[in-house]
Formats: C-alpha cells, structure tokens, sequence
C-alpha cells in the first residue's frame, strides 16, 4: 500500500514519542557507565559534566519505526533494500562514533573508516540507479557521492556544539527533504525523512538549553549518513538539472557554513581543521554577547531560511529558481564572512 499524508504524520509522531521515551533510560545508562561530557577541556561551554549517548535513542528509534514502515507498505519487493541502503550505514557509522563516545578514536582513523563506509555506500547506490540527481559520467558520481556523504557527516558532527543546534537545525533539514520526497512520490525517502524528523525532535526536548543529555558522535554520525543518503535520493525533478541540485547544498547550508567557517579558521592559524576549538558559529554569537538558548534559536532560524529558499526554488523553478539559488548563494557567501571577521577565540 502507499502511505498517506496522515499516515506519514503518524510515523513522525510515533518516532517524537518513542525517542523520547528512550532517552531517559539511556541517559541513566550514561551516567551509570560514566559516559559522560566532561568540561575538562577549554572548548567545552557547560560547567557540570553531561551524559552523551543520546544518538543511541535517536538510532533505535529511527531504525525500527523505518523497518516497521516497511513491513507494513511492501517489505519483499522493493522498499526494505530501499530502507537498508541507509540504515545499515548509518549504523555502521553510529557504531563507530559509539565506540568513539566510550573510548575514544584518532582523528585519522576515524576519517578512514568514514570514507570506507561512502565509497562501499556509493557503489550501492549507482550500481541500484537509486541517485537522484546524476551525471552521465559513473566516476564522477563516484566521487562526488562519496565527498558529500563524508562531508556531511563531518558537517553534521561538528555542528553538534550547541545544546539543541544539531538537533534541531536536523529536524529542518529533514522536514525539507520530506517535503520534496513526498511532492514527488518518492515514498521510502519520505518515510525515512519523517522518522527522521520526528526523532530528532524527541531528542530535542532533552537536548534543548540546558542540555541533559547529548547525541555525542554516535548520534550525529548517524544522522550525517541518514541525511546525506537521504539528499542524495531526492530527486526534485527540476530542470535544467543544476537546480535540483543547488536543493540540498541549500538545505544543509547552516551546517556547511559552520564547517567551513571552523575549518577556514583553523587553517588560518595554521592548525589541524580536525583539531577542536571554540571557532564555531555558536562560539562566536556568543562572543558577540548573544545567549547559548538565543544562538541555537537563531541557527534553527537560519536552517528554515535556507529551507523556505529550496522549497521556493522546487514549487517556482522557472521563476524563482535562478534568483533564489543566487540570493542563497549570496547570503552564505555574506554569512561566510562576517562570522569570519567574528574572533576565533576569546
């Protein structure tokens, strides 16, 4: 069967709920297993230490509300390899954040292991003709899919520096991909974007200023493969097929604004762009006297900007396709900027 508008709704309501639910025995199970974020180095902003497997409600949630959409619409035919082409990696990849929550991993290695993940993610998906938007040239599919599932995911996790930035900047994020999915009756990655959604805004109410509990690597690795596939398979059936494109760079512009202005920053003064540091976009509102529940609000606002711009670009292609995609353009070129003109540490 399909699903309908209502029967979506339900599916993002169900994943709030149960993400909900589960956090509050995982974050005992934080505490208990001292997995905890403590503010021992100078990067840190809270002053008491705070749990951090919340990514893992967020995972559980996700992963059986998605299976059990697809038992309940076609689970043989085509929807569960559908599914399983972007859990069973961010699963991967959330394992491997998990491990990198409990015992730590060096940044290289970890970057290995991510790229491995993409290239055998983008094989999947050429080879299953299941990209959205394509070249006619496989090898650069290839590498572009491959630099946009690591780069995302690097985008998402080193956005998570905020109470309730990450979280709810991925609740936009989705909600965008949802929108387009569906318009354009793509029903798994609408299921998924939902699920999605509605998790991530579970997670929230416990992540939201101030923190109780935060998704750590685990959990933000695993939304940076779920989105980034997620993107990947959405195809917004605009032409030319440059606008399609232009959709999904805009929608997760906030995230890749902020690695970008960290990374440049970094870069700059001559250190690792995979060091940490207090150069991120939510470092620096606050240098500039803003709030930490102020700056992720604004964040989230800036994420709905971008995300109104791509839905505007999608629904009026031929007349608010060139000068929205310009006006985002030159909106995170200005954004780019100022908060690199913002000083990198205090």
């Amino acid at each position: 069967m399909s699903f309908s508008a209502g029967q979506f709704a339900l599916l993002g309501l169900m994943a709030f709920a149960l993400t909900g639910l589960l956090t509050w025995p995982i974050r005992l199970l934080a505490i208990r297993i001292g997995a905890m974020d403590k503010p021992n180095l100078e990067r840190k902003t809270q002053k008491e230490p705070v749990p951090y497997l919340g990514g893992v409600s967020i995972a559980i949630a996700v992963t059986a509300l998605a299976y059990a959409g697809v038992v309940a619409s076609d689970f043989t035919k085509t929807n569960f390899p559908l599914a399983s082409y972007v859990l069973i990696p961010a699963l991967a990849m959330g394992a491997m954040g998990l491990i990198d929550d409990l015992r730590g991993l060096p940044a290289l290695p970890r970057l290995i292991l991510q790229t491995l993940i993409a290239i055998a993610v983008s094989l999947v998906l050429i080879n299953t003709n299941t990209v959205g938007v394509a070249f006619d040239d496989s090898i650069i599919n290839q590498g572009l899919t491959v630099f946009w599932i690591v780069g995302i995911c690097n985008s998402i996790n080193f956005f998570d520096n905020l109470d309730g930035g990450a979280a709810g900047t991925a609740v936009v994020v989705t909600l965008g991909i949802f929108y387009i999915a569906y318009n354009q009756g793509q029903e798994s990655v609408s299921a998924l974007a939902i699920v999605t959604a509605g998790a991530t805004l579970g997670f929230l109410i416990w992540n939201k200023q101030p923190a109780k509990i935060y998704m750590g690597d685990a959990g933000a690795l695993f939304l940076g493969v779920v989105i980034s596939v997620l993107s990947i398979r959405v195809n917004p059936g605009i032409h030319p097929s440059w606008k399609s494109l232009a959709l999904m760079p805009i929608l997760l512009a906030v995230p890749i604004l902020d690695t970008t202005v960290a990374v440049t920053s970094r870069i700059y003064r001559g250190l690792s762009p995979l060091t940490g540091g207090k150069d991120h976009l939510s470092h620096r509102l606050v240098r500039k006297g803003v709030s930490h529940k102020v700056a992720a609000i604004l964040l989230w606002a800036g994420s709905g900007l971008f995300a109104l711009l791509a839905i505007g670009i999608y629904n009026a292609p031929k007349t608010l396709g060139t000068p929205f995609t310009y006006l985002a353009a030159a909106t995170w070129a200005s954004a780019l900027i100022t908060f690199l003109r913002v000083p990198s540490e205090d």
